[in-house]
């Protein structure tokens, strides 16, 4: 009993050595004990790192981790769902259901409802993921500088009758006055006799029959539906009359808004009706200032956004395609190749798009949506964008969660018959990699591979989500399985195609790193005999463990800002804080660059 006590005692001090025993075999020799005590010593590590493994967890998400046991790696869907919450679906109950149907986003539309609502739908939320094991991020959505928006001052839709005469007037309406119509000071500037008035696209249109003052009297040509708040243009021999509004892209409502959505921890804000790159720096150094990594969507949904909308796309952080508002600026048959424009820019500059507005639009009152509706959103899918968006669908529709999974068996079916077609579908080439930019390097040629090994799954260990990003810009046919321990970074990936974030404890070690996760997916049932896998990883020791004088001190540029540079002096225990660039978050991933 002695003998085995003091066997113990010095496996106990010899447990420091852990690294050792499984890289190297202990040899009796070397270390001078029993073979007898070796192998002890062996096994009493071995079930340590049992133990490790057991307390161990990985961050999935609840509803992914049920789809990757039941469809496999390339089974499971990779376009994601983003739904706005409304009226409709504002209960924790709805809210789960959403989730459970495969919500990825929650967009709260900042027009409509109080403050004490968003911010109790917001808690809700966050109380889900905690307690339900979803990973549903938040998106608030600004009003913008509404100036193109109509009030006839009814809680619900008015009917315009074809013939009938409308008062379109800038003073302001107390409650609903028939007929009437209250639009911003300054509405009809440059407007004509015979000029068209257009609501929500072509939902009613009006012909401007006398100006009165600063008002109008309009006839209506095509009768419809005036929603509250709809939105109205005006257009002359086919074309849009352009106007010049000095308006600034943020209302002192807006700034509010965004003060109250830091406050409550969202992970994207979209700012509405963005007209060029300058608003979209200006809210990112604001966030900077206060040290939130909060994503910045941009709005394309007016005719100056399109007329500066490389340097918007270069600017934000993801973009959202609002087909609706588009659509009252662009002509109709125009907004399908302006979409896939869209799309195909915000791949090759590696930002995440979202086909937002009237994708499933009857399923508002009707269980079932149209043909075309699914066409659309097939189409949508087909083009690769990141993410698919309801509003009033799930906001205020009878039939929310129907519409979400349409959405979602409708993407999975396209997605597997592009995987059926063995991918013959042409993607517009991204263009050519920077040659310092070795991080893009790494992940072109890893999808390239993945692609033409077939492999099932890419696990990507990363900090900032740099790398996952890259790997999804290729939209390779494998999954790609984000292993990360920054929560930020987990919520944004969320928006990414393809891509399954996943909370883990990352170390410096990556054959840990895989051991540990490889391990507990099998234990799950996620990962299968058979399965073939990628690794790729950002991960890199702390720099105090670099020989600095070994790395490149050279400038590298910025995957987030190309014009910023990064110098070496100013990193700091592994993560990035040289950039140049005011706006810069610090998780732009420029350490991956070295």
């Amino acid at each position: 009993m002695a003998s085995i006590a003091a066997d113990f005692a010095l496996i106990s001090s010899c447990l420091d050595l852990k690294r050792r025993v499984f890289n190297r075999p202990i040899s009796p020799l070397r270390f001078g004990i029993k073979t007898r005590l070796n192998r002890l010593v062996t096994q009493a590590l071995l079930q340590e790192e049992l133990k490790n493994l057991q307390k161990t967890e990985l961050g999935f998400d609840v509803v992914k981790e049920i789809e990757l046991r039941e469809n496999g790696f390339l089974g499971t869907r990779k376009t994601k769902l983003v739904c706005t919450v409304g009226p409709s679906c504002c209960s924790s109950e709805e809210l789960e259901k959403l989730a459970l149907g495969g919500m990825n986003v929650a967009r709260l539309n900042m027009c409509h409802n109080t403050r004490d609502w968003h911010q109790d739908v917001i808690r809700k939320i966050k109380k889900l993921n905690q307690e339900k094991g979803f990973c549903v991020s938040v998106m608030i959505d600004t009003e913008g500088s509404q100036i193109h928006v109509l009030d006839h001052g009814s809680p619900s839709s008015v009917k315009a009758e074809e013939g009938s005469i409308w008062f379109f007037t800038t003073e302001k309406l107390d409650g609903y006055r028939p007929f009437t119509v209250q639009a911003y000071d300054g509405f009809n500037e440059g407007v004509k006799e015979g000029d068209e008035l257009v609501v929500d696209g072509g939902m009613a249109t009006f012909e401007v029959i006398e100006q009165v003052g600063n008002d109008l009297r309009c006839k209506c040509t095509d009768s419809g539906l005036l929603l509250p708040r709809a939105k109205f243009s005006f257009w002359r021999k086919g074309k849009l009359v352009e106007k010049q509004h000095e308006l600034p892209t943020f209302s002192e409502k807006d700034w509010s808004d965004i003060e109250f959505g830091i406050s409550e921890g969202v992970d994207f804000i979209a700012l509405s009706f963005v007209k060029d790159a300058a608003a979209v720096k200006h809210l990112k150094d604001h966030l900077f200032t206060k040290n939130k990594l909060v994503k910045v969507l941009a709005k394309i949904e007016c005719l100056e956004s399109l007329k500066k909308l490389e340097e918007i796309v270069e600017a934000s952080d993801g973009i959202m395609v609002a087909r609706g508002d588009l659509g009252v600026e662009v002509p109709l048959e125009q907004v399908p190749t302006v979409q896939e424009e869209i799309v195909d820019l915000c791949r090759r500059l590696n930002k995440p798009v979202i086909i937002a507005s009237q994708l499933l639009e009857s399923m508002i009152e009707y269980p079932t949506p149209t043909r075309a509706e699914v066409a659309d959103v097939s189409e949508a899918v087909r083009q690769c964008a990141d993410a698919l968006m309801l509003s009033g669908e799930s906001a205020m529709g009878s039939y929310g969660q129907k519409a979400v999974s349409v959405l979602r068996m409708t993407s999975a079916r396209m997605e597997q018959w592009g995987r059926e077609m063995n991918q013959q579908r042409i993607l517009p080439q991204i263009g050519e990699s920077l040659p310092d930019q070795i991080a893009e390097q790494i992940c072109n040629c890893a999808s390239e591979m993945a692609n033409k090994l077939g492999v099932d799954a890419i696990l990507v260990y990363t900090t900032y989500g740099q790398m996952a990003s890259l790997l999804s810009r290729n939209r390779s046919n494998s999954l790609i399985l984000a292993f990360t321990n920054e929560t930020s970074t987990r919520m944004a990936l969320n928006l990414q195609w393809g891509v399954v974030p996943i909370a883990f404890d990352l170390t410096d070690d990556m054959d840990t790193n895989i051991a540990k996760t490889t391990h507990l997916m099998k234990e799950r049932g996620m990962m299968k005999q058979g399965d073939v896998i990628l690794v790729v990883s950002d991960v890199i020791p702390l720099l105090k463990a670099l020989d600095v004088a070994t790395v490149r001190t050279g400038v590298s540029r910025c995957p987030v800002r190309p014009a910023a540079c990064c110098r070496l002096p100013k990193w700091r225990a592994g993560r990035h804080r040289g950039c140049n660039e005011t706006a810069c978050s610090g998780a732009c991933g420029c350490l991956a660059e070295r």
